[in-house]
């Protein structure tokens, strides 16, 4: 089988890339490890940046999200006892965010490609990508019990930290940069109806806490935990129990999460990770391939759908004109955006959550540029630009 642009991974980078390809005429197959119902369930992000709405939208994928789609237009900060909300619109010119959940997405993205899209085959394992220096790439996978090959025009690797495609580049020619932090986020999903209208971000002595929504009736909540913590030590009392002491506001002692059954708890690590280049001949990384970022910034998702966006107007300049110009600028392009975001992650989570090891003199500090966003507009309206998201013409 030969195809223009073989794609290595049925998560919402690949499908939204495959999706773009097929409204541009660009033949595609994507391939997928998982099954269709695992794919459909991996919880993730909930949180879409407006360029990434606008992008769903254009690609047909806009109906359900438009419906279920919960628009936000700011955040709330807690520190020292007190709130500050950060105004979106009025900070950025009328820029939001949405919450929809990565699993909805990812539905709405699998029904189109199935519809009327190219190839996508569940339970595909690759297990090699050759020849990325040369204008034959190969994929080698297994599908139904049988191994078989791809060969493709250009290769897209958005299978992840761990997936085939970063590790084919050649170690003298990829250069690693990463971080890892010495706490955790305790999650949780809950039947529980959200008391709040927007996102709370807490600063506490005793740990980040953070109130997300992923539903009118259901509640997205996590916890700042020491590395290691086995989700089997937080029963559930204890939970609702340190998000509402993380949670509390010294002018409301009453204030309260409303409870409702965990139906979802796990521990996700913090860590930050790029790789250089996103681009090795004809194989381009894309998504958490290529970078990491942790969560409290709400950047993997929507990095991961910039960079398909930079791809796909670059191969449709190709199909359009034969110029591969902006094919040879996509690493550049997408860097410049993605060390943008994992500074703005950096920021939120540092800023935010205790360091075991951090002193009095650096809670202060935190303390300090919390204040700061909370008495200047610049400073407000730096954070929101960023979490709204950068224009894609600017990229920082």
């Amino acid at each position: 089988m030969h195809t223009t642009v073989g794609i290595i991974g049925g998560g919402p980078a690949g499908l939204l890339l495959a999706r773009l390809l097929h409204n541009a005429g660009i033949d595609s197959v994507v391939l997928e490890r998982r099954d269709r119902v695992y794919v459909e369930q991996r919880q993730r992000a909930g949180i879409l940046e407006q360029a990434t709405v606008d992008v769903l939208r254009a690609a047909g994928a806009g109906a359900r999200l438009d419906a279920e789609g919960m628009p936000h237009d700011g955040i709330e900060l807690r520190f020292d006892g007190r709130s500050h909300r950060v105004d979106f619109p009025e900070l950025t010119g009328g820029r939001r965010v949405w919450v929809y959940a990565q699993t909805e997405v990812v539905k709405d993205l699998i029904a189109l490609q199935l519809a009327d899209g190219g190839p996508l085959l569940f339970e595909a394992e690759v297990h090699a990508v050759e020849g990325a220096a040369t204008d034959r790439p190969v994929i080698r996978y297994t599908h139904q019990g049988r191994e078989q090959t791809l060969t493709c025009d250009y290769v897209v690797g958005c299978d992840g930290f761990h997936g085939v495609a970063r590790t084919a580049v050649p170690d003298d020619v990829r250069t690693t940069y990463e971080r890892t932090y010495p706490y955790s986020w305790l999650g949780i999903l809950a039947d529980a109806q959200p008391v709040y209208d927007e996102l709370l971000y807490a600063h506490s002595e005793r740990g980040f806490a953070l109130a997300s929504m992923r539903s009118p009736s259901v509640s997205r909540l996590y916890l700042q935990v020491p590395n290691g913590t086995d989700p089997a030590d937080w029963p559930d009392e204890r939970i609702w129990d340190e998000l509402d002491a993380r949670l509390a506001l010294t002018a409301n002692p009453g204030w309260r999460l409303k409870r409702g059954p965990v139906t979802s708890k796990a521990v996700l690590p913090m860590r930050s990770h790029v790789t250089e280049p996103m681009r090795h001949g004809r194989l381009f990384l894309a998504g958490d391939a290529a970078h990491i970022v942790p969560p409290t910034g709400a950047k993997g998702l929507n990095l991961a759908a910039t960079d398909v966006i930079v791809l796909a107007r670059a191969f449709a300049r190709l199909t359009e004109t034969g110029s591969t110009d902006l094919l040879d600028a996509y690493s550049d392009t997408c860097l410049r955006r993605v060390w943008r975001a994992e500074h703005f992650s950096w920021f939120m989570t540092t800023t935010l959550h205790a360091d075991p090891a951090q002193s009095p003199f650096e809670t202060r500090l935190q303390l300090s540029q919390l204040d700061r966003v909370a008495t200047s507009r610049h400073a407000a309206a730096e954070l929101a630009e960023n979490y709204t998201g950068l224009s894609l013409e600017s990229g920082s």
